[in-house]
């Protein structure tokens, strides 16, 4: 069998030949982006495939019978496909993908163009609250939009383990109740990097409760299954996952409910963002979700690892997955620390001056989390362990 040695120098040889694959960052080998977690950079395939689109079949999709307008259409089902296949959907022949602008728009079309639609007056939701803000407004807007309409909906919060950050499945159960019609929830948190743990939900809420998933975090980044996890909605952004900005897909599955039909007149897609996207998706195929995923985890491992033997440095999040030899889950290649004596953004500025470019600010995280600003490190495949082990010889420096 492989031993671990082994296992790590085959992964840091792929690293090599898919960070190569990168121009923004093989043009800038003085600077380390650190922000993945915002916005992902693109290989060279998906600027390929993007040059290709524009000077080749430029045209409006479903509204021409002309070679560019059929050929144009083509992608836009295709990449409806992939995204079916990259999900490990269980029932592609009924469920639908709408592509989106990104993750925010996606759960505000479940919000407002079908959630507002199945809830009765006395009915419940349950939703995070210290989730990003995107998984947290679009519901509380659908019940201020049905109390207008004279329907009452209570609202209930997602409960948390305070150890681990992870979604409390037990204090959960003792919040479903027979008029409980939908759960919100986060796939890998945005400011912690860990797994949520949601393929439990089900299992909690039982078999006719609809889930709807923030997954802007995991697809591209590690495999996702629609099998494993049992929910019915899942939307994500296509430019956290290599595609262009502007780019994203809601995912549906049709199985609880009525389907969703987003209201008034479809008007042109962002036919060029959906061809980056289904590039972007062919890439990280290629590419093996298995090893990108472990690639993170190891680089945020090795962050967390260095940090913990700094002093100065709070780690957010739990606080048992901070070593490399974590008996609990790794992050997912999030890390996010304040310095006790620094001012965050101040630390970005400290950073960049050394050619790490971090986010800086509350991160738009509901509740207290997000009252004070922290420095968030995301990492994506094409990071290296030269470049955490750099940020680390820095910040010690900082201590």
């Amino acid at each position: 069998m492989e031993g671990e040695t082994g296992r790590v120098e085959r992964l840091a040889a792929w690293h090599s030949g898919l960070r190569a694959e990168f121009p923004i960052i093989t043009r800038h080998p003085e600077l380390a982006y650190l922000d993945s977690a915002a916005t992902a950079q693109k290989p060279r395939a998906v600027l390929d495939a993007v040059q290709e689109y524009l000077t080749t079949s430029n045209a409006n999709a479903g509204r021409g019978t002309y070679p560019w307008a059929n050929r144009t259409t083509a992608i836009i089902e295709g990449t409806r496909n992939r995204v079916k296949a990259f999900l490990d959907d269980p029932s592609p022949d009924t469920s639908e993908v709408h592509f989106t602008s990104g993750t925010t728009e996606g759960l505000r079309l479940v919000a407002l163009d079908w959630l507002v639609h199945q809830l009765r007056d006395g009915d419940e939701i349950i939703v995070p609250s210290a989730d990003h803000q995107a998984n947290i407004s679009p519901w509380h807007e659908a019940v201020e939009v049905l109390a207008r309409q004279g329907t009452g909906v209570t609202v209930r919060a997602m409960p948390y383990q305070l150890s681990s950050g992870d979604y409390d499945t037990e204090a959960l159960a003792g919040l479903v109740s027979s008029r409980t019609r939908f759960v919100a929830a986060t796939h890998v948190h945005h400011v912690y990097g860990g797994d949520m743990n949601v393929h439990r939900i089900r299992r909690t809420v039982g078999p006719d409760v609809t889930i709807c998933l923030d997954a802007a975090q995991s697809v591209g980044h590690l495999p996702v299954s629609m099998k494993a996890l049992d929910v019915d909605f899942v939307a994500f952004s296509g430019h956290k996952a290599l595609a262009l900005p502007g780019s994203g897909a809601l995912w549906s599955r049709n199985a609880r409910g009525t389907p969703l039909t987003p209201r008034g007149w479809n008007g042109t897609p962002n036919t060029v963002g959906v061809a980056s996207l289904d590039a972007a998706l062919e890439w990280l195929e290629r590419a093996g979700l298995e090893r990108v995923e472990e690639w993170t985890v190891r680089l945020a491992a090795r962050l967390t690892d260095g940090l913990r033997a700094l002093p100065p440095y709070e780690v957010l999040g739990c606080q048992r997955s901070l070593a490399a030899d974590s008996p609990v889950q790794q992050r997912h290649g999030i890390v996010t620390f304040r310095h006790r004596a620094i001012d965050s953004v101040d630390l970005g500025f400290i950073l960049f001056s050394h050619g790490f470019m971090v986010r800086t600010d509350g991160l738009c995280q509901g509740g207290a989390g997000g009252s004070r600003s922290s420095v968030r490190v995301s990492l994506h495949v094409y990071n290296s362990r030269e470049e955490v082990d750099r940020l680390l010889g820095v910040l010690a420096d900082l201590a």
